[in-house]
């Protein structure tokens, strides 16, 4: 997600908007990275379908993201 105007704070803040909200939907958002200088961000979490993951950022403060991308753990 590119993020015009990204501060760590905003992205803290956001993050923990993001914690209190997860549980209503099934999931858990486990790490964050971002890059204030070009404003891109990133989370990590373990949801059951992309939807829930999204459903959690648009109630929590409405950051979409612009690509959803599913994986699964391997050894």
């Amino acid at each position: 997600r590119k993020v015009n105007g990204l501060t760590a704070q905003a992205v803290a803040d956001a993050h923990k908007k993001d914690l209190a909200t997860q549980g209503k939907h099934d999931v858990k958002y486990l790490k964050y990275w971002f890059n204030e200088k070009d404003g891109t961000v990133f989370c990590l979490s373990e949801a059951p379908d992309r939807e829930s993951a999204i459903a959690v950022h648009r109630e929590a403060h409405g950051l979409m993201p612009d690509e959803v991308i599913e994986v699964k753990e391997g050894s």
